[in-house]
């Protein structure tokens, strides 16, 4: 079920962009449902994982491809139609790749991402990358910043001012999810050293 609510997301996802290229005041609304059901999505699967005792190491896997795959495409849609620059999406491609691939060093000596068998090891680089706290502040974070491009986005229905105003109140929330992306990659780096040798 949490495997099956993770896929839906990413289908959810692709959905709510393609709406953006076909601006209608309809699609806009149901642009910004759909990512608020993505973004739920997110939790949801961890929270069914959980609570039905489903957690595995391919859940986990699934849960960090989901949540690549729907951030990657959420910052490209977004630079393709001119709401953010191309140094967002290529910052966290780049981010993505090098974690990931960290990551899948440490799967193959039995670690995850997060929960009670996480990679990290130092309790800094632990609460910056694998406490609850971090990971809802920074999902929190690109939540905001998806929906209020999208709210905010210059074929939006709604008074300009207000459009101003939410547009850019979402390149905020862009860039501090940058700044969040990337400190949160650099402990996966450095923790990653002994898996390396």
């Amino acid at each position: 079920m949490a495997n099956f609510i993770t896929i839906s997301r990413i289908l959810l996802a692709f959905v709510a962009l393609a709406l953006l290229f076909h601006p209608t005041e309809a699609n806009y609304w149901w642009a910004i449902v759909l990512t608020i059901l993505v973004i739920w999505g997110d939790g949801l699967d961890g929270f069914v994982a959980r609570k039905f005792n489903l957690t595995s190491k391919l859940g986990a896997v699934l849960d960090i491809m989901g949540d690549r795959i729907v951030e990657n495409v959420y910052w490209i849609v977004f630079s393709a139609l001119g709401l953010v620059p191309v140094i967002i999406p290529v910052l966290f491609i780049t981010r993505g790749f090098v974690v990931d691939s960290l990551r899948s060093l440490a799967l193959a000596e039995g670690y995850t991402a997060f929960g009670d068998k996480t990679m990290m090891q130092n309790p800094v680089a632990k609460f910056i990358v694998a406490s609850p706290f971090c990971r809802f502040t920074y999902a929190v974070v690109k939540a905001f910043a998806f929906v209020l491009l999208i709210a905010g986005n210059p074929n939006a229905p709604i008074d300009p001012v207000v459009k101003a105003n939410i547009f850019l109140a979402g390149t905020i929330c862009a860039w501090i999810a940058v700044i969040y992306c990337v400190l949160r990659g650099l402990p996966v780096v450095f923790e990653s050293k002994r898996f390396l040798k």
